[in-house]
Protein backbone atom coordinates (compact mmCIF):
# COMPACT_ATOMS: atom_id res chain seq x y z
CA UNK A 1 0.00 0.00 0.00
CA UNK A 2 1.32 3.51 -0.60
CA UNK A 3 0.77 6.21 1.66
CA UNK A 4 -1.42 9.32 0.22
CA UNK A 5 -0.28 12.37 1.45
CA UNK A 6 3.23 11.56 2.08
CA UNK A 7 2.58 10.18 5.42
CA UNK A 8 5.06 6.78 6.30
CA UNK A 9 3.38 3.67 6.64
CA UNK A 10 3.68 1.79 10.11
CA UNK A 11 5.61 -0.99 10.35
CA UNK A 12 4.50 -4.12 11.65
CA UNK A 13 4.04 -4.26 15.60
CA UNK A 14 7.13 -5.93 17.34
CA UNK A 15 6.99 -9.72 17.68
CA UNK A 16 6.65 -11.75 20.87
CA UNK A 17 10.06 -12.30 21.37
CA UNK A 18 10.94 -9.01 21.18
CA UNK A 19 7.99 -8.08 23.60
CA UNK A 20 8.83 -10.27 26.69
CA UNK A 21 12.66 -10.48 25.78
CA UNK A 22 13.52 -13.77 24.42
CA UNK A 23 16.21 -14.47 21.99
CA UNK A 24 16.87 -10.95 21.82
CA UNK A 25 20.75 -9.55 21.96
CA UNK A 26 20.11 -7.36 24.70
CA UNK A 27 22.87 -7.51 27.82
CA UNK A 28 21.69 -10.29 29.92
CA UNK A 29 21.56 -9.75 33.73
CA UNK A 30 22.91 -13.31 34.20
CA UNK A 31 26.11 -14.46 32.37
CA UNK A 32 24.64 -16.54 29.57
CA UNK A 33 26.84 -20.05 28.88
CA UNK A 34 29.58 -20.23 26.13
CA UNK A 35 29.06 -22.76 23.69
CA UNK A 36 31.67 -24.93 25.24
CA UNK A 37 30.00 -24.97 28.47
CA UNK A 38 27.14 -26.69 30.24
CA UNK A 39 24.06 -24.51 30.90
CA UNK A 40 23.56 -26.14 34.14
CA UNK A 41 25.43 -23.40 35.52
CA UNK A 42 28.89 -25.08 36.36
CA UNK A 43 31.92 -23.33 36.01
CA UNK A 44 30.01 -20.17 35.62
CA UNK A 45 30.77 -17.22 38.21
CA UNK A 46 27.75 -15.73 39.76
CA UNK A 47 26.28 -11.84 39.21
CA UNK A 48 28.70 -9.50 40.49
CA UNK A 49 27.22 -7.82 43.48
CA UNK A 50 25.92 -4.11 42.37
CA UNK A 51 26.75 -2.14 45.20
CA UNK A 52 27.19 -3.76 48.22
CA UNK A 53 30.18 -3.73 50.33
CA UNK A 54 32.14 -7.28 50.10
CA UNK A 55 31.04 -9.67 53.15
CA UNK A 56 33.59 -9.02 56.48
CA UNK A 57 34.70 -12.17 58.07
CA UNK A 58 33.38 -11.20 61.82
CA UNK A 59 34.21 -14.48 64.44
CA UNK A 60 31.27 -16.16 65.10
CA UNK A 61 30.01 -16.18 68.84
CA UNK A 62 28.36 -18.88 69.75
CA UNK A 63 25.84 -19.51 72.81
CA UNK A 64 24.46 -22.64 74.69
CA UNK A 65 21.40 -22.58 75.45
CA UNK A 66 19.94 -25.10 77.79
CA UNK A 67 16.33 -26.26 77.54
CA UNK A 68 14.76 -27.46 80.77
CA UNK A 69 11.85 -30.00 80.43
CA UNK A 70 8.93 -29.86 81.78
CA UNK A 71 8.35 -30.91 85.17
CA UNK A 72 5.39 -33.35 85.85
CA UNK A 73 4.64 -33.03 89.70
CA UNK A 74 3.30 -35.64 91.72
CA UNK A 75 3.38 -36.82 95.30
CA UNK A 76 6.72 -38.10 95.48
CA UNK A 77 10.06 -35.58 96.03
CA UNK A 78 11.30 -34.39 92.44
CA UNK A 79 15.01 -34.13 92.03
CA UNK A 80 15.44 -30.74 89.73
CA UNK A 81 17.13 -27.24 89.08
CA UNK A 82 15.39 -24.75 91.41
CA UNK A 83 13.99 -22.09 88.42
CA UNK A 84 14.23 -19.60 91.64
CA UNK A 85 18.09 -20.00 93.11
CA UNK A 86 19.54 -21.97 89.92
CA UNK A 87 20.49 -24.82 92.20
CA UNK A 88 19.99 -28.27 91.79
CA UNK A 89 17.60 -29.73 95.08
CA UNK A 90 15.14 -32.17 95.82
CA UNK A 91 12.29 -30.70 96.71
CA UNK A 92 10.29 -30.37 100.17
CA UNK A 93 6.83 -31.66 100.44
CA UNK A 94 3.87 -30.04 101.85
CA UNK A 95 0.68 -31.49 102.21
CA UNK A 96 -2.48 -29.08 101.85
CA UNK A 97 -6.64 -30.26 102.20
CA UNK A 98 -8.32 -30.21 98.89
CA UNK A 99 -10.82 -31.08 96.87
CA UNK A 100 -10.62 -34.80 97.33
CA UNK A 101 -10.47 -34.50 101.30
CA UNK A 102 -13.37 -32.14 101.34
CA UNK A 103 -15.16 -34.84 99.03
CA UNK A 104 -14.32 -37.74 101.03
CA UNK A 105 -15.37 -35.89 104.29
CA UNK A 106 -18.62 -35.41 102.78
CA UNK A 107 -19.24 -38.82 101.61
CA UNK A 108 -18.36 -39.79 104.93
CA UNK A 109 -21.16 -37.78 106.33
CA UNK A 110 -23.72 -39.25 104.38
CA UNK A 111 -22.96 -42.76 104.94
CA UNK A 112 -23.40 -41.48 108.44
CA UNK A 113 -20.19 -41.24 109.87
CA UNK A 114 -20.86 -38.34 112.26
CA UNK A 115 -19.53 -38.74 115.33
CA UNK A 116 -15.99 -37.24 114.52
CA UNK A 117 -15.16 -40.11 111.88
CA UNK A 118 -15.92 -37.69 109.18
CA UNK A 119 -12.61 -35.92 109.07
CA UNK A 120 -10.37 -38.89 108.86
CA UNK A 121 -9.48 -37.74 105.53
CA UNK A 122 -7.60 -34.93 107.00
CA UNK A 123 -5.20 -37.10 108.61
CA UNK A 124 -4.42 -39.04 105.80
CA UNK A 125 -1.86 -37.19 103.28
CA UNK A 126 -2.75 -39.75 100.40
CA UNK A 127 -5.81 -37.50 100.01
CA UNK A 128 -4.28 -34.23 100.36
CA UNK A 129 -2.76 -32.17 97.29
CA UNK A 130 1.09 -32.02 97.13
CA UNK A 131 2.91 -28.56 97.14
CA UNK A 132 6.34 -28.94 95.96
CA UNK A 133 9.19 -26.59 97.64
CA UNK A 134 12.93 -25.46 97.35
CA UNK A 135 14.84 -26.29 100.67
CA UNK A 136 17.25 -23.54 100.02
CA UNK A 137 15.64 -20.26 99.29
CA UNK A 138 11.73 -21.42 100.29
CA UNK A 139 9.91 -20.71 96.68
CA UNK A 140 7.24 -22.47 95.65
CA UNK A 141 8.29 -24.72 92.50
CA UNK A 142 4.74 -26.58 91.41
CA UNK A 143 1.74 -28.14 92.80
CA UNK A 144 0.03 -31.75 92.33
CA UNK A 145 -4.01 -31.49 92.80
CA UNK A 146 -5.25 -34.51 93.46
CA UNK A 147 -8.73 -33.29 91.61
Amino acid sequence: MSAPSGVPVPSAPPSYEETTGINVSYPHPYPVPEPGQKPDGKGMNPPPYMGQPAPVNNPVTVQTVYVQQPVVFYDRPVQMCCPSCNQMIVTRLSYDSGALTWLSCGGLCLLGCIAGCCLIPFCIDALKDVDHTCPNCGALIGSYKRL
